[in-house]
């Protein structure tokens, strides 16, 4: 539901994502509401892994947006990749563990798309993180998927867990990986006119 455009704008998070949150109170960003953006995530035929991230986080913060025209929208979202294999959510435990298994000893590149909304206009940021994990063993496979720490998650693993035993070397955003990158997202928000309170 749209409000009157003489209110000041509020920030709306697009995404019910709790990493998310965390993230932006890191840096003295609390949202004014929580509105998470529903639409199909799904890769387009041939579409590649940067663009895929920039094109869903666009279409999160364009959907929300069109809810809530007087207000900033910020969105985002994650993709892994295994050179060109996207990696999405697993389904289940099975894809879980093949996800981890591809991944074990060797680099991937995690792909994370902001976009920031206002008055119609969406800006966006792509950034493009490399990620080298060791080689894990079936006994530490098998514990994380235990530990279900795998649901929810692109690639199946959160690095701001478990997974960060897994983790030789990160060449990019720590912050990207979990989800979203803080400097790029403060910079679009700043070039949307929003600013901390008490900036």
């Amino acid at each position: 539901m749209s409000r009157p455009d003489t209110l000041a704008p509020r920030l709306i998070l697009a995404s019910s994502s709790p990493r998310r949150i965390e993230l932006l109170a890191q840096i003295g960003i609390v949202p004014d509401h929580v509105d998470p953006a529903d639409i199909d995530e799904s890769p387009l035929k041939g579409e590649m892994p940067a663009r895929l991230a920039e094109r869903l986080a666009r279409s999160k913060a364009a959907v929300v947006a069109e809810r809530s025209p007087n207000d900033i929208v910020m969105a985002a979202d994650t993709v892994v990749a295994v050179g060109r294999r996207l990696l999405e959510k697993p389904a289940d435990e099975a894809e879980a563990r093949r996800f981890l298994q591809l991944l074990s000893g060797r680099n991937h590149r995690v792909f994370t798309g902001v976009a920031v909304a206002v008055k119609g206009q969406v800006r966006t940021r792509v950034v493009d993180t490399r990620v080298s994990f060791k080689v894990l063993s079936e006994e530490e496979i098998a514990g994380y998927i235990a530990s279900g720490e795998w649901r929810g998650k692109a690639g199946g693993y959160g690095i701001q867990g478990r997974a960060g035993a897994f983790v030789q070397r990160i060449v990019g955003s720590h912050p990207a990986v979990m989800g979203l990158p803080l400097y790029e997202a403060s910079n679009l928000l700043r070039g949307a006119g929003w600013h901390p309170k008490g900036d």
